[in-house]
């Protein structure tokens, strides 16, 4: 049996705090990355090159894409408390699992997101000439993200529990 690379159309996600299945329905999910940055140190007398050194390790935001929805739910009234509060009350960061699923709709791999919180919620543009959906797109700042590795290939070609 040969291997095939998973595809990136089966994927959940999951709010901590949240059991309501709307807040689960995502288009698109992005930003699930991490950077190590480079710090450069010039040497005295040394001109013929710069050390490059490990720095801290930066994450772009996570961007989640879906369809707008109407109904009230945990995830918005969130946002909602987020970017409607005058921060008189500490925003409140949230742990959030994107997990990448087989055929079967298992978890393959999982990216837990720490710490985030709402900093860009958008709605798209709303346009007579086109015939698409009411899309919103929130970007929410993390602390890190922790990847794991739920199931393993075998030697077979098939993946292990």
């Amino acid at each position: 049996m040969s291997y095939y690379p998973p595809v990136s159309f089966q994927f959940t996600v999951r709010i901590a705090g949240s059991k309501a299945a709307v807040d689960t329905g995502f288009q698109e999910v992005s930003g699930l990355d991490a950077e190590r940055e480079v710090v450069e140190l010039k040497e005295g007398g040394e001109n013929r090159f710069v050390h490059k050194l490990p720095g801290a390790v930066k994450a772009s935001n996570l961007t989640l894409k879906r369809g707008m929805v109407l109904a009230s739910s945990p995830f918005f009234t969130w946002l909602k408390d987020t970017f409607e509060s005058d921060l008189s009350r500490p925003v409140k960061p949230k742990s959030i699992t994107v997990s990448l699923l087989d055929q079967k709709q298992k978890p393959l791999m999982t990216w837990n997101v720490v710490n985030a919180w709402p900093v860009k919620w958008q709605i798209g543009s709303l346009d007579a000439t086109q015939n698409q959906i009411a899309m919103e797109t929130v970007e929410l700042a993390y602390d890190r993200v922790v990847r794991k590795v739920e199931r393993t290939l075998t030697a077979t070609g098939t993946f292990a529990p």
